[in-house]
């Protein structure tokens, strides 16, 4: 039950929740409303050790208003997704309590402040949306005592967002309902499942995107038949086979797969009209680098994705990240940062052979890619139990962050 106290009658609850990766890509949707994908989708949760969004929400007889926070700046609290959630889980709680007020639940009729923070830059297309919105659908359900299959409630936010209630490899079922009743996430496989998996994520800049991914994937449903062709014939098949390598930990075919999905979403968005570009030159690079890298290899050892933006997500086993890392910082020399340059979980060093380096390595772009951060699979949202950890101080408002 959600700590009530009395004297100030202020409830308080904070959640953390992760950034996901959607190896099969999700891009359309079927009901704009409801936010009712066109295709399947199967994703890898990020540790939150390196990504992560905190929440706090709080409720009070005391708040004259619904308030919300992003990063410290008072946001708008009447957006339509934001509001979708609030009154997605009030009505849960409602129904929960089949309809009475119970007295030692929270009052329903309380207005409540919401405060949400990043751990990385918003505007470095981390799928901030995805980790948001699960974020806040996970506070406000432990503020109101909810229990329940809540990736349904999240979806209404952003549609990856219901990808980010669970940890490991998480797959988004289209659903087949108008009503959206069967479109939710489940989980495939924890992050315990491969422990050798590893994650790169190489931000070629922080810029906004040139189109939002919501108005970019409604017209290429409009537009592009290559995506109608994708959702129907072509994810179906791909999807049971990803789930296949998931569960024979197969890099060679997850990592050939993912690259070939990321590749095609990419094109469905070429193949949008008026097109849309979300890869740079410098993805490009990146992407030319990785298949040079494994053709020297004679396998795949790495595997990119990219979803709508420039940076690169770049999956490969544990022992292949330290001689990747090096041939990346050789490709990419840091322009000031060399010391920041890799950031997240420790990689070791890699001498790189002088046929690599010549193989691979062929005109260096100095500053093109501004850091690494270095992660892995990891868990779905958490409860924060230490109070001192609240975003909200005991007044319902942000503390001051020193």
């Amino acid at each position: 039950q959600p700590a009530m106290a009395a004297e100030r009658s202020l409830a308080m609850a904070t959640c953390t929740a992760p950034v996901n990766i959607a190896v099969i890509k999700y891009w359309g949707k079927r009901d704009t409303d409801l936010i009712l994908p066109i295709n399947s989708s199967l994703s890898v949760t990020l540790h939150q050790d390196q990504l992560k969004t905190t929440t706090t929400a709080a409720a009070s007889r005391d708040f004259t208003e619904d308030r919300l926070w992003l990063n410290g700046k008072e946001a708008d609290v009447g957006h339509p997704r934001v509001q979708a959630c609030l009154r997605e889980v009030r009505r849960l709680a409602r129904k929960r309590r089949g309809g009475g007020e119970d007295a030692a639940a929270l009052s329903l009729s309380y207005k409540i402040h919401i405060a949400s923070e990043n751990n990385f830059p918003t505007a470095a297309g981390l799928a901030s949306s995805a980790a948001g919105y699960a974020c806040l659908v996970s506070a406000l359900a432990r503020l109101y005592g909810l229990e329940e299959e809540l990736s349904e409630v999240a979806r209404r936010g952003s549609g990856s967002a219901c990808r980010s209630m669970f940890g490991g490899f998480v797959q988004w079922q289209r659903g087949e309902r108008p009503d959206g009743t069967d479109s939710l996430a489940l989980q495939v496989a924890p992050e315990t499942h491969w422990p050798e998996l590893r994650v790169l994520v190489l931000v070629v800049s922080g810029e906004k995107k040139p189109v939002g991914s919501t108005a970019g994937m409604q017209t290429s449903v409009e537009t592009s038949p290559l995506l109608k062709h994708r959702a129907e014939v072509v994810v179906p098949e791909r999807l049971a086979q990803m789930l296949r390598h998931i569960q024979d930990r197969d890099f060679e075919g997850f990592g050939q797969l993912a690259m070939r999905d990321s590749n095609q979403f990419h094109a469905t968005c070429l193949d949008t009209f008026p097109p849309i570009f979300y890869l740079t030159d410098v993805s490009r690079h990146i992407i030319a680098l990785v298949h040079r890298y494994n053709a020297h290899h004679g396998h795949t050892k790495v595997a990119y994705s990219f979803d709508a933006g420039p940076n690169a997500v770049i999956f490969a086993l544990a022992d292949t990240v330290a001689e990747f890392v090096e041939v990346v910082r050789r490709s990419f020399p840091p322009a000031t940062n060399g010391d920041q340059f890799v950031r997240g979980l420790p990689v070791g060093s890699a001498a790189l052979s002088p046929e690599l380096v010549a193989a691979v390595v062929t005109e260096p772009v100095p500053g093109a890619v501004q850091y690494i951060l270095h992660t892995k699979p990891g868990p779905g949202p958490q409860l924060v139990d230490d109070p001192s950890q609240h975003l909200l101080g005991a007044d319902g408002l942000p503390r001051s962050r020193a």
